[in-house]
C-alpha cells in the first residue's frame, strides 16, 4: 500500500475534501436555483407591469377596435427588436384566440413580426405564461392576459366589446444573463471558501496532529538514548496509548534484566570450572603435553562460547536501555592493551598502533562490554596479522558511528573475506586462536542493527569497518 494511502493525515484531510467539495455543490446548486427563482419573480413583476401599464392605455374605438389612449413610457417599445414587445388579438366569443390568430395591434419595437402565440383558452382575470420564439432570434418569456370593455351610451343599453388577447413579451436572455453571472460569481466566490476551508482544515489536522509528532519524538528519544520512557502531557485521546507503551518498556526491561541476569550467572558459573581445566592442562606433564594442548584449545572454545553469549544477552537489551559509550576511552584503553599483547614478536621487531583523531563527543548507543568485545576482536586480529602498522579511524555519518581498522598485513582474498565469518574458521590454521573473533564482532554488530565489513587496506592488507548506531554529541 502506498505511504499516502496510510497517512491518518491524508485520510482525514480526504474526507474533508470530500466533505466540502459535496457540501459546496449543493450549496452552489441550491443558492443558484433560489436566485433563478427570484429573478424570475421580478422578471414576471416587469411584465405584469407591462401588461397592466398596456391595459390601462387601451379603449375601444367607435367601431368597437382597441385603441391606445395614451403612448406607452417605456422607449423600448418603440425601438425594433429591442426586447421588450406586446400584442393584441381577438378572441371568439368563447375567449379563445382563434388559429391562426392575426393581431389587431402590435408594438413598433415588433416591425414586420408577431409574437407566435399558442392557442389557449383565457378566462377572465387570469393570468397565462408563455416561453415563445421572437424576433431576430430571441427566446421571449410572455404574459397575457383576457381584456373584455362594456360600453353604454346614455339613454342605450349597455354593451360589450369584443373579447381582447393582450400580451407582453420580454426578451429572456437579460434574465439568463443575469443568472449566468451570478452563477460564475458564485462559483468563485465558493471556490475561494472552498479553498480557505481546504486550508482551516489543513491547519486543524495539523494541530490535531501534533501529539503523535510530540509522542513520535519522545519515541526517538527513547530510541538515541536521551530518554526511558515517554514523559510529557498528552491528550487524554493519546495519554493511555502513553501509560501502555511505559508498561511494556518496564516489563520489557524487567524480562531482558533477568534474562541478561541468568546468562551472567550461568557465565560465571561456566567460567570458574573452565578455569579449573585450564591449569590442569597447563600441569601436566610433557608425557600427556598433545592432550594437555587439545584440552587447553577446547577450554578456549568454551570460554569464547561464554563471551559470545554474554554479549548477546547484553546486547538484546541495548535498544531499551538507551545507553550511551564514549568511543574515546574505549578505543584507548583497548590500543595500550593490545600494545602490551603484540609488543613484539620473532618475526617483526614492533608493532605501530596509531589512532587518528576522534571527533569529540563520539558516542555508541550501547554496552561499553559489547564495545570494547567487538573492537577487541577486531583489533586483535589485526595487530595479529599485521606487519608493523595498525591504523584506527573513527567517525560519525547518517546517525551511524563507523570505525575502521586497517592493518600492513598480507590481507584476504575476496573468498576468503567471506569465509572467515564462519564460525570457527580460521584464515591460517597454523595461528593460534579459536576463530571465533570476527564472527562474535560480526554477531553482537548485528544485535545492534549494524554490520562488519572487510575490505581491502591501503597499504595493502586487511580493512574491518565496524559501522553501529552512534552519535556526534
Amino acid at each position: 500500500m502506498k505511504a499516502w494511502a496510510r497517512s491518518l493525515r491524508w485520510r482525514l484531510l480526504g474526507l474533508t475534501l470530500v466533505a466540502v467539495a459535496l457540501a459546496l455543490l449543493g450549496a452552489g446548486l441550491l443558492i443558484s436555483s433560489l436566485f433563478r427563482t427570484h429573478v424570475t419573480a421580478q422578471f414576471d413583476t416587469q411584465l405584469l407591469r407591462q401588461l397592466d401599464q398596456l391595459t390601462a392605455a387601451l379603449e375601444p374605438d367607435a367601431q368597437q377596435r382597441p385603441q391606445l389612449k395614451m403612448p406607452l413610457s417605456d422607449p423600448r417599445w418603440h425601438t425594433p427588436y429591442s426586447g421588450l414587445y406586446w400584442q393584441i388579438e381577438a378572441l371568439d366569443p368563447a375567449g379563445a384566440a382563434p388559429s391562426p390568430a392575426r393581431p389587431l395591434l402590435r408594438s413598433r419595437s415588433l416591425w414586420d413580426s408577431e409574437l407566435a402565440l399558442p392557442p389557449d383558452d383565457l378566462g377572465r382575470g387570469e393570468l397565462h405564461h408563455h416561453q415563445i420564439p421572437g424576433p431576430d432570434g430571441q427566446g421571449l418569456l410572455a404574459l397575457e392576459r383576457r381584456v373584455q370593455f362594456v360600453t353604454a351610451d346614455q339613454g342605450s343599453a349597455a354593451q360589450a366589446t369584443p373579447g381582447w388577447r393582450l400580451t407582453v413579451a420580454a426578451d429572456r436572455a437579460e434574465l439568463e444573463s443575469a443568472v449566468a453571472s451570478f452563477s460564475r460569481q458564485l462559483a468563485l466566490s465558493l471556490s475561494v471558501l472552498g479553498m480557505a476551508l481546504l486550508l482551516a482544515a489543513w491547519a486543524q489536522v495539523s494541530l490535531g496532529l501534533l501529539p503523535l509528532r510530540k509522542l513520535q519524538a519522545a519515541v526517538l528519544s527513547i530510541r538515541q538514548g536521551r530518554e526511558q520512557r515517554l514523559s510529557g502531557a498528552f491528550p487524554a485521546e493519546v495519554d493511555p496509548l502513553v501509560q501502555d507503551f511505559n508498561h511494556v518498556l518496564d516489563q520489557n526491561e524487567q524480562v531482558v534484566k533477568r534474562a541478561r541476569q541468568m546468562a551472567g550467572n550461568l557465565a560465571h558459573a561456566i567460567k570458574t570450572p573452565l578455569a579449573v581445566l585450564g591449569n590442569l592442562a597447563t600441569d601436566q606433564t610433557s608425557e600427556r603435553s598433545a592432550w594437555a594442548s587439545q584440552l587447553q584449545e577446547q577450554v578456549a572454545s568454551i570460554r569464547h562460547q561464554v563471551d559470545w553469549h554474554l554479549g548477546r544477552a547484553r546486547a538484546s537489551g541495548a535498544g531499551i536501555t538507551g545507553l550511551r559509550t564514549e568511543v574515546a576511552p574505549v578505543v584507548e584503553g583497548l590500543v595500550r592493551v593490545m600494545r602490551k599483547v603484540h609488543a613484539r614478536r620473532e618475526d617483526r621487531p614492533e608493532l605501530l598502533i596509531t589512532v587518528a583523531p576522534l571527533p569529540a563527543g563520539l558516542q555508541f548507543a550501547g554496552e561499553s562490554q559489547d564495545l570494547q568485545e567487538m573492537l577487541g576482536n577486531l583489533l586483535d586480529n589485526a595487530c595479529k596479522w599485521a606487519r608493523c602498522q595498525v591504523q584506527i579511524t573513527a567517525g560519525h555519518a547518517d546517525g551511524q558511528l563507523r570505525i575502521s581498522i586497517e592493518d600492513d598485513g598480507p590481507g584476504l582474498s575476496e573468498a576468503e573475506r567471506s569465509r572467515v565469518f564462519e564460525r570457527g574458521v580460521r584464515a591460517d590454521e597454523r595461528t593460534p586462536g579459536t576463530g571465533l573473533g570476527l564472527d562474535i564482532a560480526r554477531e553482537l554488530a548485528g544485535l545492534y542493527q549494524g554490520e562488519v565489513r572487510l575490505g581491502l587496506a591501503g597499504r595493502g592488507g586487511l580493512r574491518a569497518e565496524l559501522t553501529l548506531p552512534g552519535y556526534c554529541a
